[in-house]
């Protein structure tokens, strides 16, 4: 497995999303899908604080019992769970990473990112209290999810010289979402922070499942009853865009997955991309999806077919 930086960290090019534990996978499943990520060469796993209603926290935890050496372990706090948890302020700050530090069964965290900027507090504030966690060695480096260039550059001027700098941002991209490419993946790229794309698989869109003019199929999150994604996702356009990538791939004989995964390899600004997964197979064809290495030609003409 390919090995990338996030500042001081080197984490596996392909990730482990864990939004799926404790909402679709149990304590027994989610450790399945951890082991198998670990046996894969994955070692780079992404949670949050909200994700399960703070059970993915804790059912990762206990995948991860007497191999902690052997993971990187991000996560994330500033949505509210409830009216006292939430937001960036200093005081939430150091409530917030002694819970997750608690249901991660861990006494630090690889790569403390806060979720989503918060207006009402200034983000010198925010920044000050991380670096007291890190100063105290109860988190490693800091990062941000859900920034613009304005944002970025405000949080690059608040600290002082020699203070900690997010070095990570994690906002959404994919083949078929490509806004941050105008300006956010190369300011990334200008400050040396990598970037972590969130749905890398527009939320299964990507994997071939959906086709344009058929029933999408049941059991999957854009079918769930309380999808909030559906109509966003499975719009026509999007599916008929997909549907062309999938025939680009399979004349290549390589599947949809395979060319989303590499697509977003190809970019250096990418450090490691982040997929759930509720089995070891997904596990497994995620690990094999990121070994077709995609000429200048072949980029071309994915990048006019993504834009339709």
């Amino acid at each position: 497995m390919e090995k990338r930086r996030i500042g001081e960290l080197s984490v596996s090019l392909v990730g482990l999303g864990c939004n799926n534990f404790g909402i679709r996978l149990d304590q027994k499943r989610t450790t399945e899908v951890v082991n198998a990520a670990l046996d894969a060469g994955i070692d780079f796993f992404d949670t949050a604080d909200i994700y399960g209603g703070t059970h993915s926290e804790e059912f990762l935890g206990r995948a991860l019992a007497g191999k902690r050496e052997r993971a990187i372990i991000a996560t994330k706090f500033g949505l509210p769970l409830d009216e006292q948890r939430k937001g960036a302020s200093p005081a939430y700050v150091r409530r917030a990473v002694e819970d997750s530090l608690r249901r991660l069964g861990t006494d630090r965290i690889d790569l403390y990112q806060l979720h989503r900027p918060d207006p009402t507090v200034p983000i010198a504030e925010t920044l000050g209290a991380l670096a007291e966690l890190v100063e105290q060695g109860k988190v490693r480096e800091i990062g941000a999810s859900n920034f613009s260039v304005a944002q970025i550059r405000e949080a690059e001027a608040a600290p002082p010289p020699g203070a900690p700098r997010f070095i990570s941002i994690q906002n959404e991209y994919s083949l078929l979402e490509r806004g941050v490419e105008a300006d956010v993946l190369p300011e990334c790229a200008a400050r040396k922070i990598g970037f972590l794309p969130y749905f890398p698989l527009a939320s299964g869109l990507l994997t071939g499942k959906y086709r344009a003019g058929q029933a999408p199929p049941e059991g999957t999150r854009l079918t769930e009853p309380k999808s909030q994604l559906r109509e966003r996702f499975l719009q026509e356009g999007r599916l008929a865009r997909a549907q062309q990538l999938a025939a680009f791939a399979e004349k290549r004989s390589h599947t949809l997955l395979e060319l989303s995964f590499s697509w977003l390899a190809a970019r250096s600004e990418v450090r490691s991309i982040i997929a759930g997964a509720t089995s070891a197979g997904q596990v497994h064809a995620n690990v094999r999806a990121i070994g077709w290495h995609l000429d200048a030609d072949e980029l071309g003409e994915v990048d006019r077919l993504a834009r339709g």
